[in-house]
This record gives C-alpha cells, structure tokens and sequence, in this order.
C-alpha cells in the first residue's frame, strides 16, 4: 500500500511537468529553474535567471537581494564590496572560492533581543537562540494607514484577531521605495513606542514583520525596540519585500543564519499561499 501511494505521489509529479519542460529536463542546469525555454538563449547561451515568484505563483520571495547598493543601518552609499573572489578559476585556480563580509543588520534582516539589550547580549540571547516555530507558520500581511506611524490607534483600527501570532506590515516604506536607496532614510515609517505597547499588551503578535531597515519610526528608535524585545518573545524582522503581494493570509518562512554570538542575522523569508 505505502508503495502504491509513493507511485501514485511520483506519477503526480511528473504530470504536473509541462510537456517541453521534461524533453529538455537534461538540457537545463539545476539552479536555472523549470522553465527551460528562459534558460537558455535562441542561441544556446545559459542565462541564470532571478526569480521573485515560484511554482506558479505559490511561493514569493520577499527578501531583497544583496548588491553593493543594498541598504544598511550605518551605510550611507549602500553596504558596499561585500563578496570577494580569493580563488577564481579565470585566474588558474581549480575551483572559484569566495569571502563574504556583511552587516549582519543591512537588507531583509532579522534582530534578536542582544541588540538593544546588553544584558541579554552577554547572556547569549543571539540570533542562534531564536525560535524558528515562531519564523514560520501562518501569518497575516497588512496595509497600514499611508499619513502615519504605527501608533496604538493604528493598531487598533487594523483589527489584527487574538490567536494571530505573525503578522507582516506594509507601509509607505514599500510605496517609496526606501529598500532600493542606497543611503538610510531617517523618513521611514515603523512603530512609535505606544504602538508597540499596545501590540505587546493586546494582541498574541510573536513576528512583527515590516518593510524597512527598522521596525521602530526613527524618533523612537530605542523605546519602541526596547517594548518589543523585553519579552525575548517576541522576533522582528526588518527590510521585507513587500511590493506587489497581496494583502492576506499565507504562511510565512523565515530562516536567519546560525551566527553564534550575533545579535542580528541575514535572513531569507519567503510566503507560501
């Protein structure tokens, strides 16, 4: 019986392939997605391609990409180099080896609760000790009010349900583009601190998720971050990708880095509808 359902779930699989896709499977480089026609050139060149949806539709990239134009919190012109090549095979090397070096607070990151805290810092709160039962599972994207911060009344005229534990906020942010400025933009919207004590004292929020570099309006950059992370209970994650999706209900999954001793990470997030 297990047998049959394996076959049954395989000869699923391969129907659910379009039918050139599978002539050409062996012609097309893993890493250059299914369809094989946008892998390859009329003129047989390989193009990588970059993707922000995948599987038809089902599943959304909403973390920006890395360049040297990337946003970070103290980076004026962008983050700059951030990848070098110490080996390359054009140089007669047997294989192409890299070193990277990043703020691990710049681009679509996650905090953990050693960043404003110190004390939670020296005892090892770090990114390594985040809860990844709260990085994924159901969330809520919301549309907050475009002529304001997240203040309590904010709050409560979005009418977030008790029992939603994730919840993603889309502001002006994403309308203005701020994550494509390369410098830090002090106009950003995000949380004043009576919003995020009303979050905390109102709501079963676990991630708050938003779509700039802070999750806290610059005016309340330490109170509002401070309100958020007192717990350890609840995970911000900052700079999403939040342009052109819909507001609703998905499931989110979001992964930082294992970084030992680090109060932020890099993290890929990505909503599954």
């Amino acid at each position: 019986m297990r047998f049959l359902l394996v076959a049954v779930l395989v000869l699923v699989e391969l129907l659910s392939v379009p039918h050139h896709n599978r002539a050409h499977k062996d012609s097309c480089p893993s890493g250059y997605g299914e369809d094989w026609d946008s892998c390859v050139k009329t003129d047989g060149e390989l193009v990588p391609i970059r993707r922000e949806v995948y599987g038809g539709g089902r599943i959304i990239d909403i973390t920006h990409r890395y360049t040297h134009d990337t946003a970070g919190g103290d980076a004026v012109k962008g983050i700059g180099k951030y990848v070098w090549q110490t080996m390359r095979m054009s140089n007669g090397s047997d294989y192409n080896y890299s070193i990277m070096q990043l703020h691990v607070h710049s681009g679509t990151h996650v905090d953990a609760p050693g960043h404003m805290y110190n004390d939670y810092f020296e005892e090892g709160f770090d990114v390594d000790t985040l809860d990844l039962d709260v990085l994924n599972g159901p969330a809520l994207l919301v549309d907050v009010p475009r002529d304001t911060n997240i203040t309590a009344e904010v709050m409560k005229s979005l009418h977030i349900p008790k029992g939603v534990k994730r919840v993603l906020f889309r502001t002006l942010n994403t309308d203005r583009k701020l994550m494509y400025k390369k410098g830090f933009d002090t106009t950003y919207v995000g949380f004043m601190k009576e919003g995020a004590q009303w979050l905390v004292d109102n709501t079963d929020i676990k991630l708050v998720g938003i779509d700039y570099l802070s999750v806290a309006a610059y005016d309340n950059l330490i109170s509002s971050h401070l309100v958020f992370l007192k717990s350890r209970e609840i995970i911000l994650v900052e700079g999403l990708k939040l342009d052109g999706v819909k507001a609703g209900l998905y499931t989110v999954h979001c992964l930082p880095l294992r970084l030992f001793g680090a109060e932020g990470s890099p993290i890929r997030c990505i909503l599954m509808k």
